[in-house]
């Protein structure tokens, strides 16, 4: 983690626009592009960016707000707290991808037809990557969904099922997929709370199916199988009226 002490990392330009706090923002965004700032550095003091981008401290606020909200920076409270570059994560385009479906620009079949795309090849690299930890953990998240069905807990059994998404998307190995899937994942969950989801029985015997075939390396199998159960589970997603009633709208 980096201090703010070495003020040659921070060399801004005095800002004079209408819209000031955005270019402050950008500029903050470029030195993290050029690498000058890093995950788990910390900003100057409100004070010193007035200072260099020659703004009130409250234009600089804004800015820094503005950052925080876009999930770049964090802010933290005490005498070695400030705004510090967040560490990699995937909330931001998490909750755009939220934002995205609840607004109606990100339409259910849209999402369902992602699913099966983003789900087909994430399948592939995990049958190349996965590493027996990770297919362990597959199969401990088959075994907590088979228990929430025997218990009737049918809401965390809906949560076990989209969390296997989320754990074949780490065995793939793949940053940009992890957070994609992620996203995915998360938009399906919300419309899962207003459609009828899958029999827990047939989706189970499509995931001891694809795990035989993780742990035998067998991408042509894996990768039919997952094709196969997103396939079928779009059909299922469609057929309902929820969906026939947004495409209409």
């Amino acid at each position: 983690m980096q201090d703010s002490t070495d003020s040659t990392r921070f060399a801004y330009s005095p800002v004079q626009t209408k819209r000031a706090f955005e270019e402050v923002a950008l500029q903050i965004r470029e030195q993290l592009s050029k690498g000058a700032l890093k995950p788990g550095d910390r900003l100057p003091s409100e004070r010193e960016l007035a200072e260099q981008f020659g703004l009130s401290r409250n234009t600089v606020r804004e800015a820094l707000r503005s950052l925080e909200m876009s999930g770049i920076l964090e802010f933290r409270k005490g005498a070695t707290g400030g705004a510090f570059v967040r560490e990699a994560h995937s909330e931001a385009v998490i909750s755009g991808f939220s934002d995205l479906f609840r607004m109606g620009v990100i339409k259910p079949e849209d999402l369902i037809e992602a699913r099966r795309i983003v789900g087909v090849e994430v399948t592939r690299l995990a049958c190349q990557r996965a590493t027996e930890a990770d297919l362990d953990e597959l199969e401990r998240n088959v075994a907590a969904s088979e228990a929430a069905m025997e218990a009737g807990e049918g809401t965390r059994r809906i949560e076990i099922n989209l969390a296997f998404h989320a754990l074949l998307g780490r065995a793939a190995k793949n940053r940009v997929l992890v957070i994609l899937i992620d996203a995915l994942v998360d938009v399906q969950g919300k419309l899962l709370q207003v459609l009828t989801p899958t029999s827990n029985t047939k989706v189970m015997q499509s995931r001891k199916r694809l795990l035989k075939h993780l742990r035998a390396r067998d991408e042509e199998a894996a990768v039919a199988e997952m094709q196969a159960h997103l396939t079928a589970l779009q059909k299922h997603y469609l057929a309902q009226d929820f969906i026939k009633h947004r495409r209409a709208a």
